[in-house]
Formats: structure tokens, sequence, C-alpha cells
């Protein structure tokens, strides 16, 4: 019997309700492929940093700390069935994931990363990202919230505050990113695309929402997807006009608890698929 290994997600990268919803999306993945004779093994990322870390021929990974990607990269070396890869959730550290998309010339809102340590930024720099919105985002710049505190909009003349803040935390970079103007949709996908979903997030699943392209879309949700390798993905896209939306925030394995039923089935069946091909390779 083939055997699987499901990773959730350490606590703090799941705040507030986000803790039950991304054990129940993972939890739904398990049992559709445990239907179909797979043999699951269900792990915790605190787990996996302290070594632990079971033989099986799939793992499903919702582990986002850097412990842990580290810890599992060798499966990923090694040929092993891992959705999503190590090397991708560590892509999507905000340090990191700027780079990537900036290479991959997908349209994301100028973002500079900065020590949260030192000399805060120039103020010419920091009104220039300001713009004519007058605010600034200022995020951590390493893994996606865990609290409310770690994202932020303010004016230019309280970024340096802001950035200090973080510091203060201990958080040792911080993302300053210009503001997007025009309504946000939130988007759930996976890479084949099989399943990809999108709402206003004003609105909510429901919500017809404003116009909006799709076909562009959809074309820049996958790119970025594809430029850190990711297979399980959502995030955050503004739109300023119809034709023209924006990337501002790109996460490894959402919750997708809008859709969680169709998304499980359309997980299992990915990985499924990706397992057999690996088998055939074998």
């Amino acid at each position: 019997m083939p055997r699987l290994v499901a990773i959730y997600r350490k606590p703090a990268y799941s705040p507030l309700q986000h803790l039950t919803n991304d054990t129940a999306i993972l939890d739904a993945v398990v049992a559709r492929l445990e239907e179909t004779g797979w043999d699951a093994d269900r792990v915790h990322e605190t787990e996996v940093e302290g070594g632990h870390i079971p033989p099986a021929s799939l793992f499903l990974n919702m582990a986002q700390g850097p412990l842990a990607s580290e810890l599992l990269a060798p499966l990923e070396l090694d040929g092993a069935v891992v959705a999503n890869r190590p090397s991708s959730v560590l892509k999507c550290h905000r340090h990191r994931l700027v780079r990537a998309l900036t290479d991959a010339h997908v349209s994301f809102p100028r973002t500079l990363i900065v020590p949260s340590l030192g000399p805060p930024p120039a103020r010419t720099v920091v009104d220039a990202l300001g713009g004519d919105e007058g605010r600034v985002w200022v995020k951590r710049g390493d893994v996606h919230a865990e609290r409310s505190e770690d994202v932020v909009c303010v004016p230019p003349d309280q970024v340096a505050s802001a950035v200090r803040a973080f510091s203060q935390r201990a958080i040792p970079w911080v993302a300053l990113q210009r503001h997007v103007p025009g309504p946000v949709y939130k988007f759930y996908a996976v890479a084949d695309g099989q399943l990809f979903r999108w709402y206003n997030s004003a609105g909510g699943p429901e919500s017809a929402g404003p116009p909006l392209d799709e076909a562009k879309l959809r074309d820049l949700v996958f790119r970025a997807a594809a430029a850190v390798g990711l297979d399980v993905f959502g995030g955050d896209v503004a739109v300023p006009s119809p034709e023209r939306p924006v990337l501002i925030d790109l996460n490894d394995w959402p919750s997708f608890a809008p859709y969680r039923e169709e998304a499980a089935t359309a997980i299992a069946e990915y990985v499924q698929r990706r397992a057999e091909r690996r088998k055939e390779l074998d």
C-alpha cells in the first residue's frame, strides 16, 4: 500500500481562524487519497523541526517555517513527490519572493526589502513609494502574517516607526510596498489549472464584484506560481483597471475555505498524478 505523509502547519503560521481552516483542507485531501488506497501518516511542522520525518513516497507539505523547509529539502533532492516543494515554500518568504517575481517580470508593486535594524530607509525613497496614494504597506519580510501587526499600511512619515516595531519583535527583514489602488481579489489554484477560483474580497465568494479580465488574471497568477514552483497556491491581486491586475501577495497552500470540497478533490487528483509519473520514472 503506498504511503503518504501529511505535514500540518505550525500554529504560529496559521493565526486565528486560519488554523482550523488550514487543518481542514489538509484533512480533506488526505481523506480523498485514503479512499484511493493510500496509507497516511500525519505529523506537525514542529515534529519535522525535531527531525521526525516518516518515510513515504508522497509528502503533502503545509510547513512554512525555514527550519522545517531546510530539513525537508533532501526529500526533494532525492526525487520524492513533495507538494509544495520546500524550495518553493522558501521562495515564498517575502525577501526571496520579491526577487523571484521581479526576475520573472510578473506585475507586482514596487517593493523594497530592508533590514529592520540600522538606519531607517531614506525619506526620499519612502515618499516615492507612497506616490499619489500617500501611504506605504509595511510587511514582515520573511513568512506571511502571523498576526495583524505583521501587515500595516501607514503614511510615509510613519514608516520608520513601523520598521522599528518589527525590529523590536526580532523580525530581521521588512518589506516596504507601494499601494496599488482598486478592488482586491482573492484567488485559489492548483498548478495544473484544474482548479482556479477567485472572488472580490470586499463582496465575498457570492459577489459578482467589479469587472475583471479573467484571462489576464489567470495568466498573472499562474506565471507567478511557476516562478517559484508552487503546486498548491493562492493569494491576492489588486485591480486598478479590469485589464491590468497586479499581484500583491502569493501564498503557498492556503486554506481554500470557500471552495474546500472541490479543492480537496483537485489537489488529491493532482498529487496522485504526480506520484504516478514519479513511479513510472522509477
